[in-house]
């Protein structure tokens, strides 16, 4: 069964050890930017059917039509982004699809033999993150916010016209 029902992948996501450095070296070796940095996000949810909290920090930059996600986990929280002893994981993580309705994407993802590994939201965004035992290493993630199709639309158009300057716009989420 085909997963095109998604519709085009949006996103990419990376797992880094240093946020600022990364970003750096995107617009460097790639000349991606400009870069949103959200501080101090939070999730609550479900890790492999363990209650969990995750904070991290989190760059959104563009390349073409696709998001570009740099996540730094910033607390210890058994989560999809340490290995089984706990220790941060670096590199390629996950492929995503920002979905209209994420109930119906889960039902229809584990319909076709992946398993839910992780769950959870904020105030701003719900996700999910599913693998594949066939295809191991990388998770497949659905995302559902308000307004997170216009911020990917928003940032790709930034991206388009960006000069190099101004490069990193931060949010910090708990302020």
């Amino acid at each position: 069964m085909s997963t095109a029902w998604l519709g085009p992948m949006d996103q990419i996501g990376y797992l880094v050890d240093d946020l600022e450095q990364s970003i750096g070296r995107w617009q460097q070796h790639f000349g991606v930017g400009p870069w949103t940095v959200f501080r101090n996000v939070s999730l609550e949810g479900k890790y492999r059917g363990e209650s969990v909290t995750v904070t991290m920090d989190v760059g959104l930059g563009y390349q073409g039509g696709m998001q570009i996600e740099l996540i730094q986990a910033t607390n210890s929280a058994k989560s999809p982004y340490r290995d089984g002893q706990g220790r941060a994981l670096q590199g390629m993580h996950h492929i995503a699809w920002v979905v209209d309705d994420i109930d119906q994407a889960i039902a229809r993802l584990t319909s076709t033999g992946l398993r839910v590994v992780f769950e959870a939201s904020n105030p701003t965004s719900r996700v999910a993150y599913f693998e594949s035992e066939a295809e191991p290493g990388v998770f497949y993630e659905v995302i559902h916010g308000l307004g997170m199709r216009e911020m990917i639309a928003q940032g790709i158009e930034a991206a388009r016209g960006w000069d190099g300057s101004a490069s990193i716009h931060v949010i910090d989420v708990s302020a």
